[in-house]
């Protein structure tokens, strides 16, 4: 109550401080600006981002930046609507509980109370006949087994002497490290945590490897900052080995559970620094900060887009949906950002490598510096280019345009991250929040991107996102003579890969459209050939025999005379 209140007296200060620029602003898309007069004059209006400054707030009123993980709520709100719907289904299911079971309890009252009279003769005959075969027995074994008492005596007498032993030297322990954890502080003994020993036996690859160099970094810095508060950093060093072994134990609770943990630990932790050892407020956060950096640097591989969630599953989802939204240029989201003038190219280069920066942290608090970063950067470009102030009119499309260039990888793990284990104070007030909240929006809106949105008919808009066409690039006539050489014959690469692109879609068509032909020609000449086989059919004659000689069957040939030669005669 200590923490909220004083929360509460520094909350007005806080929002004047960080939305003095905005404080009257709107956020929506500014109509198109067309090249020609007369489309000026139309003045057609675009349906774009429309989100008031009082929308990023908590919806309940308390005056800090609400969330959409949070059903935009704010930290503390939502943790008190969670714990009110959470008692209220328990109180549910107790009652239903208490109810299935006075039933079960009647029904089996109603049923013993039928076999009860039936079956009490014959139980108690067979209990007397147990009772005094039971009796036989033992007597029996009283004969033989008389020196087993003095055996077992014996074993028990040698059970206590030797648990005697046990029991001193246990002792003398127990003083021993009673001893030591009075005159050393608690980071000198550093005993390891269960977590850290798992960690230690597992296999030790390089990732693991480079983790684990930096848990023992952040771990010695961790100790350094506490030995400033003498006292207070013992039992803070105390609380949060405690903590993390309580998580290790917890590991099959749900994410949300985990979640709700680590948030009332934050804000024990700073009560107990506020209320009971009266430290400063500007101590106060940074122990909490150095706090987080501890904890999620061990419990990052365990919390992180844990398999028990579905953050892997929306992260390729928003991957494939900004790499649809490719196609989507400045001029359509009116981003007051002109990339041809250098330091402002520089500016949006800085801003995506921030954004894209934040999947490589660790700590809720580090992915949060990414993002303010990338925003100041935006800012600074939007500044550069109107040659004056920004604000957050042209803030959130920008941020927009960043984000659908950037595609920074696991965008929806991270924010869930960020939501689920960051320090509340740091999303419910300052320039932290306020930024994170508005990148939070911004993927909102690229989920929901519509035709209307971009001021697109919706035929043009379906075209875009299948990639059957592109938006048409600037002209090359139209370009100032300052502009770099290299961004001509970039546009120009694209406008000649466009038409490649076209007359490749034509060619495959008319590829297709001729080999459709192709398959229909074959089959009508085999059904002509069908026809015609069917109609005459063919006839295949048996081979005729070779022509005999004339005289070949006269036996009596050889019988004749030689034929008559010429003689000449000499006269």
């Amino acid at each position: 109550m200590a923490l909220r209140g004083a929360e509460e007296g520094a909350r007005e200060e806080n929002l004047k401080r960080t939305l003095e620029p905005h404080k009257d602003a709107t956020l929506f898309l500014a109509p198109a600006r067309v090249g020609h007069r007369k489309k000026m004059n139309l003045k057609s209006e675009r349906r774009g981002i429309h989100v008031d400054q009082s929308e990023l707030l908590c919806k309940k009123g308390c005056g800090y930046y609400g969330n959409p993980a949070w059903q935009g709520f704010c930290s503390k709100c939502w943790r008190e609507e969670y714990h009110k719907a959470r008692q209220k289904q328990i109180q549910e299911d107790w009652e239903l509980a208490e109810r299935l079971q006075r039933e079960e309890e009647e029904a089996y009252a109603s049923s013993q109370s039928t076999q009860g009279a039936q079956s009490l003769t014959f139980s108690k005959f067979e209990e007397k006949k147990t009772n005094e075969k039971t009796r036989k027995v033992t007597t029996v074994k009283k004969f033989f087994t008389a020196s087993s008492r003095a055996g077992a005596k014996k074993a028990a007498q040698e059970k206590i002497v030797k648990q005697g032993h046990l029991g001193r030297e246990r002792n003398a322990d127990n003083i021993l490290r009673d001893l030591k954890e009075i005159f050393t502080p608690s980071w000198e003994l550093a005993s390891p945590t269960e977590a850290e020993i798992q960690e230690s036996k597992s296999p030790s690859p390089s990732i693991n490897r480079q983790a684990s160099i930096e848990t023992d970094r952040v771990s010695k810095e961790f100790i350094e900052f506490l030995k400033t508060y003498h006292k207070p950093g013992q039992d803070i060093y105390k609380q949060c080995k405690l903590f993390l072994d309580t998580m290790n134990h917890k590991r099959d609770l749900s994410i949300e559970e985990q979640s709700e943990c680590a948030q009332d630990f934050y804000q024990n932790v700073a009560e107990k620094l506020q209320t009971r050892w009266k430290v400063p407020p500007e101590k106060v956060e940074k122990a909490m900060d150095q706090i987080e950096k501890y904890i999620m640097t061990r419990q990052y591989k365990y919390v992180f887009c844990p398999e028990t969630t579905d953050d892997e599953k929306k992260d390729l989802a928003v991957q494939k949906r900004i790499r649809a939204l490719h196609w989507v240029t400045p001029q359509m989201l009116c981003v007051p950002v002109n990339e041809e003038i250098p330091e402002v190219s520089d500016m949006v280069v800085k801003a995506i490598t921030d954004i894209i920066e934040m999947d490589s942290k660790r700590v809720p608090r580090d992915k949060l510096a990414c993002i303010t970063k990338c925003s100041k950067h935006i800012f600074n470009a939007i500044k550069i280019t109107k040659n004056e102030p920004a604000s957050a009119d042209d803030f959130l499309p920008t941020l927009i345009y960043i984000v659908l260039k950037g595609n920074p990888p696991r965008l929806q793990s991270n924010i869930q991250y960020i939501t689920r284990f960051c320090n509340p104070s740091r999303l419910m007030t300052g320039e932290d929040g306020y930024y994170f909240t508005n990148l939070c929006c911004a993927v909102a809106f690229i989920e929901k991107l519509d035709a209307q949105s971009l001021n697109l008919s919706q035929e043009d808009f379906d075209r875009f996102m299948t990639g059957q066409t592109s938006p048409k690039k600037q002209e090359s006539d139209s370009w100032s003579p300052d502009v770099c050489l290299g961004v001509k014959q970039m546009y120009k690469n694209l406008d000649l890969l466009s038409q490649l692109n076209e007359r490749q879609e034509r060619i495959v068509s008319e590829a297709k459209k001729l080999e459709k032909d192709l398959i229909d020609w074959t089959d009508g000449v085999a059904k002509e050939v069908q026809d015609i086989v069917e109609k005459y059919p063919l006839e295949i004659k048996p081979k005729n025999q070779a022509l005999a000689a004339i005289d070949s069957e006269n036996v009596e040939n050889d019988k004749l005379p030689p034929p008559l030669q010429p003689q000449v005669y000499a006269g």
